[in-house]
């Protein structure tokens, strides 16, 4: 027996795993799987995601309120990471306890605010329907649409809910700009001028997925994380509300990987499912956190269409407490999402966590997070279960202060970086260890 340290802590913690996978209900050799795509035919790939946070819709990043009544359409504007000839959609009742009636839907080009390129809308159906219920929890595939859809062009989805309609699955920090109808205003799903959308939101309701056909060796890569993935950017020191200049730029991290990754001409697509607030190995403390990484592993990223590559960056929410989180149960935590991802047949990219020096939370609220990161990030470092590491902790911390943020990367609230610090999370991605095979 060898009196190695490294393998008597990986033997403990191996133990530990054992009483998470217990705990969850979920086991490394869990039979769920990413859609798997056939190389040699045209097949389906994400190219758009936005993982659904919770059913409380009460108000918006913005600290805007949300007037989800019933009797009203909603037109939820998304961008693609990728093009393609033919789209499906997800609609999603994750979180509602009441089923979900959707009356009408409607897919066009978005010209400006809510308006849209009439000529480019199209229906979109559910099994030839037009129609559809969804039972409490449950989500669905659209059938799919004949409809031109162009990498970076904003697409608007329309989706009419008759009857009372309150508490909608959403996603709570969109960092875009949808729309939606005063209650009472009926099936508005065919307007194109959209003036009768007159109320805006920056969540993301009922829409949690877009795929695009294509061909070849196309696939996906995931970004699972929290609201640093999700690409929140403070307009304070104190964290909330969200930088109103942020929504509709398109500038979290996944989206300037997307760009690298365009420039170079690999055939990936960054779908985001990041959610803000989000924790590696327990739900959020509010509602619009999100349930756990570890739990929502499988719908986030092993139901996402040709996923090849995840990207994991979690856990700096976890050190959040006055009396800091148990490593050892975070470590065992992050063995399980890694193992069941990599059973699952995906390469695994695993992130260290960025400092949060000088911020409210990391000074004030929780001043023993920062010596629990250091040594989770010296695990994570040193593990040899991902396939790769990023270290995006070296890429933006101050060099003078290395348990901060770089004062060119950081935010208003030290915590969450600014646009150029996304871009440099970004750069720090090897490009070249992307891109398994999401189909054989």
């Amino acid at each position: 027996m060898t009196n190695d340290p490294n393998a008597i802590r990986g033997r403990a913690v191996l133990l530990t795993t054992l009483a998470v996978f217990a705990a969850v209900g979920v086991g490394p050799a869990e039979a769920d799987g990413p859609g798997v795509a056939d190389c040699s035919a045209t097949h389906w790939v994400g190219s758009w995601a936005a993982s659904p946070s919770d059913a409380l819709g009460a108000f918006d990043p913005a600290l805007q309120p949300i007037f989800s009544v019933g009797e009203q359409s909603y037109r939820i504007v998304v961008t693609p990471h990728r093009g393609g000839g033919q789209v499906r959609i997800r609609l999603t009742n994750r979180f509602r306890s009441l089923p979900l009636t959707v009356g009408h839907a409607t897919i066009a080009d978005r010209a400006a605010g809510a308006e849209v390129d009439a000529a480019s809308m199209r229906p979109i159906t559910f099994a030839g329907q037009a129609g559809v219920t969804l039972a409490p929890g449950a989500e669905i595939l659209s059938d799919p649409i004949e409809f031109g859809a162009t990498a970076w062009e904003p697409i608007a989805v329309s989706v009419y809910l008759p009857g009372a309609a309150p508490f909608l699955t959403e996603h709570f920090n969109g960092n875009a700009t949808s729309y939606y109808t005063a209650p009472g205003a009926g099936d508005t799903t065919g307007d194109s001028a959209g003036a009768v959308f007159s109320l805006t939101t920056t969540a993301v309701p009922l829409v949690s997925t877009l795929d695009v056909s294509a061909s070849g060796d196309a696939s996906a890569v995931v970004a699972l994380g929290d609201s640093i993935t999700d690409g929140y950017v403070s307009a304070n020191y104190i964290g909330i509300p969200q930088n109103p200049t942020l929504p509709d730029t398109n500038a979290r991290y996944p989206d300037f990987l997307q760009h690298r990754l365009d420039t170079a001409g690999i055939p990936l697509t960054v779908l985001n499912a990041g959610i803000s607030g989000n924790a590696l190995a327990d739900d959020g403390m509010l509602p619009v956190f999100g349930p756990s990484a570890v739990s929502r592993a499988a719908a986030d990223v092993l139901s996402q269409s040709a996923v090849s590559d995840v990207i994991l960056l979690e856990g700096i929410n976890d050190l959040d407490s006055p009396a800091g989180a148990d490593y050892d149960r975070l470590i065992a935590t992050y063995i399980n999402i890694i193992t069941r991802l990599k059973a699952a047949g995906l390469r695994v990219h695993l992130g260290t966590l960025m400092p949060a020096g000088g911020s409210l939370l990391g000074s004030t609220i929780a001043p023993r997070q920062n010596p629990i990161r250091l040594r989770i990030n010296d695990w994570i470092r040193t593990q040899h279960l991902s396939d790769t590491v990023i270290d995006f902790a070296a890429a933006v911390q101050d060099p003078a202060d290395p348990n901060a943020l770089d004062p060119r990367f950081a935010g208003p609230d030290k915590l969450h970086p600014n646009l150029t610090g996304y871009r440099a999370m970004a750069d720090a991605i090897d490009i070249s260890t992307l891109g398994g095979k999401a189909c054989g």
